[in-house]
């Protein structure tokens, strides 16, 4: 089959968040499967310099936004067989500091930059001379690109378009800008609508993909049931009870090439679970590096962006409460300058137990997986969630809120105690969560218990391999439904 996918960001060219990860994963997977998969993506700033070997396509957009016409060229590279990444070269909208915001600022002009990115999409998949079955966009940035194809066919002359999926990675961004920006997609009324774009009067880019996409994938099966409700579905539950005959769960895989403890080139001393000591050098040169007091005491971590979903407000009271009790905590990650303030106050207070890093950095990222003895995951709401499926692999015991993906690949003590692989709470409340850390400390004066806690965890399999399936079955779903339900 081959599958076109466009998406705003795609590890390791650019990355903010696990939708990079999870489209390259999904597209490598995709390729060795024997399927050819192509990616469309931005060209940011940098990438160019750190990729020198891709080359210009010979291809040139002029395409209308609004009432001008703007340009962009096509790059490419072909990093493996039966794998293409496509980067769109407009430098007026991404060549820049950031990919959406700089200094936690979105972009005034991100309907423009990513209605055009959306325009280039659907140009490429109707006249590259590779001809795709499926389109596969992700997100609100991309999620235009089923209206643009239906509009295409409909009054533009393409015949037989291919049907697209959209993948919800999470619904809380649905990429809403003022009426005006409508005008920049070139499309006709019908297609500012309640019932397809139109949002309070707003237009909403990730509604529109939700009405009109063939068919639609949540990141987790359990994301997919929780954004049917009034709860999660962020204003747009409604319309997704109206499309849940064409809404998919499919957790998130892990790419094991990428996180494996014993072919990881970042760590410091490389282990498996038949080899498992090099899991305490590990943490013992990460607590030196990071400024922290080299002790057996159990380590806690967290890589994340400083938001309330993730649970920060909880996590700061939590820790407040707990770090009185012998233990450590890391934390790599930026966001919210109050949070960041937050963190900063508390390594402040107690240096020789927690230590925090703000700004991403992929080989401290992978080092914290290793070292740690658990993983803070108290999400508010966690659509998939991929860092506590890294942790199962390092042998590092998660710590999550039952919701979404977290709920879907941990299991507690009390659901399964010999398949046990993390601790689980419920209550969004920094009282649940400190409950949660008491059992950790429990948990580990028990050497044999935690030992196989660590092995459920790394025997876990949640490979793409066994994903890409999934993905295969709603294109041939897509393929045969014809028009959108």
């Amino acid at each position: 089959m081959n599958i076109l996918l466009a998406t705003s960001e795609l590890h390791p060219y650019s990355k903010s968040g696990g939708l990079a990860d999870m489209v390259a994963a999904l597209a490598r997977t995709l390729a060795l499967t024997g399927n050819e998969a192509r990616v469309v993506t931005p060209l940011y700033r940098g990438i160019q310099a750190q990729f020198p070997e891709m080359r210009r396509e010979d291809w040139w957009f002029d395409l209308p936004l609004g009432s001008k016409r703007v340009q962009a060229e096509l790059y490419s590279l072909r990093p493996e067989k039966n794998l293409t990444i496509y980067f769109i070269k407009q430098p007026e909208f991404f060549d820049r500091g950031g990919y959406y915001m700089e200094n936690n600022v979105g972009y005034p002009d991100n309907g423009d930059r990513f209605i055009f990115f959306s325009k280039c999409v659907t140009h490429l998949a109707r006249y590259l001379p590779w001809r795709p079955d499926v389109i596969h966009v992700h997100d609100w940035q991309t999620g235009l690109v089923p209206a643009m194809v239906l509009n295409q066919r409909a009054h533009e002359g393409w015949g037989s378009p291919p049907p697209v999926c959209l993948t919800i990675h999470n619904l809380a961004y649905q990429g809403v800008f003022p009426p005006a920006t409508y005008a920049l997609t070139n499309l006709p009324p019908e297609y500012f609508t309640i019932e397809t774009s139109e949002y309070f009067g707003h237009l909403n880019c990730l509604k529109s993909g939700i009405a009109l996409a063939h068919c639609l994938t949540a990141v987790s099966p359990r994301y997919a049931r929780e954004i049917l409700t009034e709860e999660y579905g962020c204003g747009l539950d409604g319309l997704l009870r109206k499309r849940q005959n064409r809404l998919f769960g499919i957790l998130n895989g892990v790419d094991y090439q990428e996180w494996n403890p014993t072919t990881d080139p970042y760590l410091p001393a490389p282990y498996s679970l038949a080899r498992l000591a090099g899991k305490k050098t590990n943490k013992s040169e990460l607590q030196k590096d990071m400024g922290l007091t080299v002790t057996g005491a159990p380590l806690f971590g967290t890589i994340t962006r400083l938001a309330e979903q993730k649970g920060m407000d909880i996590q700061l009271a939590a820790l407040e409460e707990m770090l009185s009790a012998d233990m450590q905590f890391v934390l790599l990650g930026s966001g919210s300058p109050a949070y960041e303030h937050g963190y900063h106050e508390l390594a402040r207070r107690f240096p020789a137990k927690v230590a925090v890093r703000f700004g991403y950095n992929e080989r401290l990222a992978h080092r914290i997986e290793a070292a740690c003895d658990f993983y803070l995951m108290p999400s508010r709401y966690e659509p998939s969630g991929l860092n506590q499926m890294y942790s199962l692999r390092y042998g590092t015991i998660p710590i999550v809120r039952a919701t979404g993906g977290l709920d879907d690949s941990i299991t507690d003590f009390t659901e399964n105690k010999t398949r046990a692989n993390g601790i689980k709470f419920s209550e969004y409340s920094a009282r649940a969560l400190a409950r949660a850390i008491r059992k950790a400390l429990a948990l580990y004066q028990e050497p044999g218990l935690v030992l196989q806690c660590r092995r459920n965890g790394m025997k876990a399999d949640f490979s793409w391999e066994r994903t890409v399936g999934e993905y295969l079955r709603v294109y041939d779903v897509a393929v045969a439904s014809g028009l959108p339900a």
